[in-house]
């Protein structure tokens, strides 16, 4: 088997959705080790980004309906360096694994409906749903330290510091998102589907 063979291989709706599902299994996997260690937060996003992972094929009922494989390893690998990190390491691994989501959310919007997106827009896209993914993770956080006592001490320059680091993430997962799902692996062309955009 030579490299384009790989390549074809790789680029196959078949393939692709059997990829796409183990990566959607091992985020749940995630979700469920994080909530058997007592990080009920990080079980939430794991399993938010599970859901949102496997939406496609749960809305349109067919499970080859999934998003391209390697969106949702770029929305997995964080969580996973999320649960085995920590200081450093889990930081840089928080913004990304929101960035992730939000690029994931544009892929989706991208190949499994009718909307379209010029480069700027989809660029500007990501990066404001980067930015409001951060938003609701802190608000999540908050709500989570007043009901369950989850510890989130943070000061205003903290959140501000991670709002900038989330929207520079958002940024580099804009440019993801139109350099490589557009115009290189065309997410629309190769998933092959058999249902109306």
């Amino acid at each position: 088997m030579d490299q384009s063979d790989v390549g074809r291989l790789l680029r196959d709706a078949g393939t692709n959705a059997a990829l796409a599902w183990l990566l959607v299994a091992g985020a749940v996997v995630v979700s469920m080790a994080n909530l058997a260690l007592g990080q009920q937060l990080w079980a939430l996003f794991a399993f938010g980004v599970a859901l949102v992972g496997a939406f496609p094929a749960l809305a349109r009922r067919s499970p080859r309906a999934m998003p391209p494989w390697e969106v949702l390893g770029l929305a997995a690998m964080p969580l996973l360096g999320r649960s085995v990190g920590n200081g450093v390491v889990a930081d840089v691994t928080t913004y990304l694994a929101v960035a992730a989501v939000a690029l994931l959310v544009a892929v989706e919007l991208d190949v499994f409906t009718a909307v379209e997106m010029n480069y700027r827009f989809a660029v500007l896209f990501v990066v404001v749903t980067t930015m409001a993914a951060a938003g609701v993770w802190a608000v999540v956080r908050w709500v989570a330290d007043i009901y369950l006592g989850t510890g989130f001490v943070v000061d205003e320059r903290t959140l501000m510091l991670e709002f900038v680091a989330s929207t520079v993430a958002g940024v580099g997962a804009g440019v993801v998102f139109e350099l490589y799902f557009r115009r290189v692996a065309r997410g629309r062309e190769r998933l092959d589907l058999e249902v109306d955009l």
